[in-house]
């Protein structure tokens, strides 16, 4: 008796992993190239034989989402079902009302006119054109799904030819995560999906994907089919650079003497991690009346109601640069930033002219990083229950949370929500503002001084959104998660922080703003920090592509320029660093460089900081394919 052997677990997720790049590199021509889109999303969803309803699409592409990397789209699989290539039949005869295996033009007509995105005379006439393979004036659409399949499989052919090209060019190209080519190619009934997916989709109303994105798929797939390139191993090396925390011990900045005596301001803010990974926060406005010494720190908020519990957030880096405030981004200037540390605090002392400055908070994303859910418990934290009189009532755990995001809103301080912090509140959890007149008829409910909200109004508020809801508490958890909470109450996915500045001869006065420039302006005060301090270092055979590495006391930073009249892509190694940690998250990747462009690398700091460190990093440029 012989025994089929099963895949084994490790080969299963090879293939899966390759079937993922494929599938990507059928729409893009680098892995490292992000999704920027919700059509790019429904795209290279379709490369990889899924059905992108509405819903789903709309599930992963929020309205915070601006961008998806290949891992995103790897995580996307695994979650989203294949559809098999008899589904591509089925669809079609739905359609053929004859049963003859044959669609005419006019059955083609009324399905893509009268169902799902409905479609123009003449965009049913070109597809049409596309599928009319006889040119008989039918669809034969067996013939058409075999074609399909052919040149889909084609397209994932040729990109895991360029695959298997070079191992070792594989591997750099898609992070840290190892590759070896299972010895099973991909299936036909794995590709075809792609396609089945999108006729299938003018017989549901959820969907937004129709038989047009068929003949776009055909056209996408022949034009992604090309030889791989010659050229397929990287050309030159950089030189490493190793720096260890012995050699960059530096003196704390002391507090200046008398202190206490100086002109004081202050104002509170929060980093929060968004869905795509990137960080924002608040930015904010200094004036300064006079020319006078400067104290300007920022650090973590230690907030009063978590003392019982690990403050994770107090460990992450912080930082704050200050620009001239010019009418464009073009007339701001980098004027500081902090530099030095005195335990979580970041410190600059110097002087400043009179006038107004940008305030930009930054932290590198090394220690503020989307983590796994897998670790949390299935212990349901209630929010609401029920008194013994039958009313609603917020928690004590739930009221606990919600008097730490007041702190963390009351930005000046006062113990009070003026409309102004309370908008960015709920610009954060609801996208929308509180107009006046709402805020009137919040005055008339809620508990309020001088125009503005108390903590106990802010509790009433909550609990009024909750008995609404006949305590259900979806709205409330959408809350707590926009604010960087997770289902255990803890805060894990922000990091609230305070800006001091202190003047010796005049009062400064801060100020709150949310700048659309705000991630240009700071993106320009990063990279001017960095090439400022260090000088450029051309990677070996490339005169046109400079590495930029700031040695901080704390932090490093690097910037790659790239000089070329077209873009290239770098491939970074930190595998012989020690006790780094990377902002990347990763120690082998690759960053792409657009043509006349400079770009931040990366930031490392160290994992354990009371240990020496070690920086070593080698940054190769890898072949355009």
């Amino acid at each position: 008796m012989s025994f089929q052997e099963s895949p084994r677990p490790s080969d299963e997720k090879e293939a899966f992993y390759m079937q993922c790049r494929a599938a990507y590199l059928a729409v893009f021509r680098s892995s490292l190239t992000n999704i920027t889109s919700k059509q790019q999303l429904c795209r290279v969803l379709q490369q990889a034989g899924r059905n992108p309803s509405h819903a789903t699409l709309n599930k992963y592409w929020t309205t915070r989402t601006y961008k998806l990397n290949f891992d995103d789209f790897c995580e996307i699989l695994k979650c989203e079902k294949k559809n098999e290539e008899t589904e591509l039949m089925r669809a079609f005869k739905k359609m053929d009302v004859n049963g003859d295996g044959y669609i005419t033009h006019s059955e083609l007509e009324k399905a893509l006119t009268t169902r799902g995105e409905k479609m123009t005379t003449e965009e049913v006439n070109a597809i049409f054109s596309l599928a009319d393979i006889n040119k008989d004036g039918k669809l034969d659409y067996a013939e058409f799904c075999r074609l399909l399949v052919s040149t889909v499989e084609q397209c994932q052919t040729a990109a895991l030819e360029r695959l298997e090209a070079d191992a070792k060019l594989k591997r750099q190209n898609f992070g840290s995560q190892s590759y070896s080519p299972p010895k099973s190619s991909v299936s036909s009934s794995s590709s075809s999906g792609a396609t089945a997916a999108q006729v299938e989709a003018t017989h549901r109303t959820e969907s937004d994907t129709t038989l047009k994105k068929v003949g776009v798929c055909l056209l996408d797939s022949r034009s992604s089919s090309r030889p791989p390139s010659a050229r397929s191993r990287r050309s030159s090396l950089s030189n490493s650079t190793a720096v260890t925390s012995s050699s960059t011990k530096a003196s704390k900045i002391p507090e200046p003497p008398g202190l206490q005596e100086w002109h004081h301001s202050y104002m509170k803010g929060c980093f929060f991690l968004e869905d795509d990974g990137s960080i924002s926060s608040l930015q904010y406005q200094l004036h300064v009346p006079e020319t006078t010494s400067v104290y300007l720190t920022i650090q973590p908020l230690s907030l009063s109601h978590r003392t019982d519990k690990t403050l994770s957030w107090m460990t992450v880096d912080t930082a704050l640069f200050v620009m001239s405030a010019g009418e464009s981004k073009e007339d701001s200037t980098l004027v500081c930033f902090t530099e030095s540390k005195d335990k979580e605090k970041y410190v600059w002392k110097g002087e400043l002219n009179a006038g107004t400055y940008n305030l930009l908070p930054f932290t590198s994303g090394c220690r503020l990083k989307k983590r796994s859910k897998k670790s949390l418990s299935n212990k349901l934290v209630e929010l609401v229950y029920k008194t013994d009189t039958g009313e609603l009532d917020l928690t004590r755990e739930l009221r606990e949370v919600l008097s730490d995001i007041f702190e963390v809103i009351d930005l000046d301080g006062n113990g009070l929500l003026s409309l102004e912090e309370y908008n960015f509140f709920e610009l954060r959890t609801s996208g929308e503002k509180c107009d006046k007149d709402a805020w009137a008829v919040c005055k008339e409910n809620f508990d309020m001084r001088k125009n503005q909200l108390t903590r106990q109004g802010f509790m009433e508020l909550n609990l009024m959104e909750a008995t609404e809801k006949d305590g259900d508490p979806a709205d409330l958890w959408v809350t707590l998660e926009a604010m960087g909470y997770n289902r255990m109450l803890e805060l894990v996915e922000a990091c609230p922080f305070q800006i001091d500045v202190h003047c010796e001869g005049t009062q400064p006065s801060i100020q709150p703003i949310s700048m659309d420039s705000g991630p240009k302006l700071l993106n320009q005060a990063l990279q001017k920090s960095i090439t400022a301090r260090t000088g450029a270092k051309a990677l070996r055979g490339h005169d046109n592509v400079f590495i930029y590495t700031y040695r901080g006391e704390h932090r490093i930073s690097s910037l790659i320029a790239n000089k070329n009249n077209q873009k290239v892509t770098v491939h970074v190694n930190n595998e012989q660093s020690r006790n780094c940690c990377s902002s990347r998250g990763m120690t082998v990747f690759a960053v792409e460089v657009p043509a006349r462009t400079k770009m931040v690398c990366q930031h490392v700091l160290p994992i354990i900081e009371k240990q020496d460190w070690t920086y070593n990093c080698v940054e190769t440029i890898l072949p355009s394919m």
